[in-house]
């Protein structure tokens, strides 16, 4: 003989959680919005749930898993909203999604393919580094990319490659940066921006820059920046919409740099503004 089960009248919101598929937490939580009806409460003063409670939680779960939202499914119970608008939206919804989805693994692809954390820049810019070998960057290189692409976009950091390609190239001229680099780190706070080593300071730093430049040219890389402007031009469809202007983003980004440092920077760039003005 086959056992006889008699099916409860009304059962506790565990249970009704456990054949619906979902937790007490989510029923209560479906009551506090308005998607399922509170039931009224037994004698001991916990909810009791019937058929039609059940049906409602398996058509809600029926729904989450689909994709429609609560809100949505609130207005459909109620016939305030057609199911075919929500479902078209989903739809909308869903192919935004996908194209997310497509773009996050063709970043992971090239994550893969080119290396973290160059990967993680522009490709305009990783194109232009991929011939150097492994380890010829530094991280501080990569994170003057970085703050430069937020900065002028990236166009301006595939302009700003040239600069480590050469240092990566040129043990030399990474020699003489290292050693500008760690004397305008001691320009301290303490130190007088009228000291007569920062003015010193700022010409060594100008004939640095002078000679990034001519071995920028020696190695063609200013050819490659002017098709760089080409390619941005031509592959720009709109993406590229900065929330800020470069002031301010170059506002916002801190730099602890001592008034002698300052000035030893602003007088590099009056003596390279200066000569790019005697050339033109």
């Amino acid at each position: 003989m086959y056992p006889s089960v008699t099916p409860p009248r009304q059962v506790k919101i565990g249970d009704a959680a456990a054949f619906a598929g979902t937790t007490p937490r989510a029923i209560r939580h479906y009551h506090a919005i308005g998607l399922l009806p509170e039931p009224e409460r037994g004698g001991d003063g916990r909810r009791r749930y019937g058929y039609d409670d059940m049906i409602r939680l398996l058509w809600i779960r029926k729904m989450a898993e689909v994709g429609i939202s609560l809100d949505d499914m609130r207005a459909t119970f109620a016939e305030a909203r057609d199911i075919e608008e929500i479902l078209s939206r989903l739809e909308e919804a869903l192919a935004a999604r996908e194209a997310e989805i497509k773009r996050q693994r063709a970043a992971v692809h090239r994550l893969q393919a080119v290396g973290s954390p160059l990967g993680l820049l522009a490709e305009l810019v990783t194109d232009r580094l991929s011939h150097l070998p492994p380890g010829a960057l530094r991280p501080s290189d990569l994170d003057a990319l970085l703050v430069t692409e937020r900065i002028f976009g990236r166009l301006g950091a595939a302009v700003q490659a040239s600069v480590f390609i050469v240092l990566a190239t040129h043990p030399d001229l990474r020699a003489e940066d290292d050693r500008l680099d760690a004397a305008e780190a001691a320009l301290d706070h303490g130190t007088d921006p009228h000291d007569p080593r920062v003015e010193e300071l700022a010409v060594q730093r100008y004939a640095q820059q002078t000679a990034l430049e001519r071995a920028i040219e020696a190695a063609g890389l200013d050819e490659a920046e002017e098709k760089l402007f080409e390619i941005y031009d031509a592959d720009l469809k709109g993406e590229e919409d900065p929330q800020m202007s470069a002031f301010e983003a170059i506002t916002k980004m801190p730099y602890d740099f001592s008034p002698a440092r300052m000035r030893c920077m602003e007088l590099t760039a009056q003596l390279l503004a200066d000569a790019h003005s005697a050339d033109d």
